[in-house]
């Protein structure tokens, strides 16, 4: 896996972020077991409760077309006018990424740029986190 790759294309999914009413752009890349990447942006609403994150839009758009294992995603946000600081994903992405990634292994790379990131795993990101596996009885 090419890190710097996910995260270059991280940042191009950004452009197309849409987010009128927060000013703050995200993006997401997503790989695919695979090796195909999928990207994602957010897209804000006026009904606040129906804006999309970058990271589900990416599941989204990879689930969409039957892929549903994953080994890697890439996330950069942060106000329109550039990216100070890191840019976690909130919880309930977190818990898209529980349905489909292994909590030990899934990588979460959060970026301020190819060169300045940080590395962790779901697991540690969404410690005991309700995974599909805990629905068989």
């Amino acid at each position: 896996m090419d890190k710097k790759e996910l995260i270059r294309k991280a940042f191009e999914a950004r452009d197309f972020a849409y987010a009128p009413y927060s000013k703050f752009r995200v993006g997401a890349a997503l790989l695919g077991k695979n090796q195909e990447i999928y990207t994602g942006c957010n897209i804000e609403n006026a009904a606040y409760g129906d804006t999309l994150c970058a990271e589900r839009t990416a599941f989204v758009k990879a689930v969409s077309v039957g892929v549903k294992e994953f080994e890697a995603i890439a996330i950069v946000g942060g106000p329109s006018e550039g990216i100070h600081n890191f840019a976690y994903p909130c919880g309930m992405c977190r818990q898209v990424m529980a349905e489909f990634c292994d909590s030990k292994t899934f990588l979460i790379i959060i970026a301020q740029s190819e060169d300045v990131y940080e590395e962790y795993t779901l697991g540690q990101l969404l410690p005991k986190g309700f995974e599909p596996k805990q629905l068989e009885f």
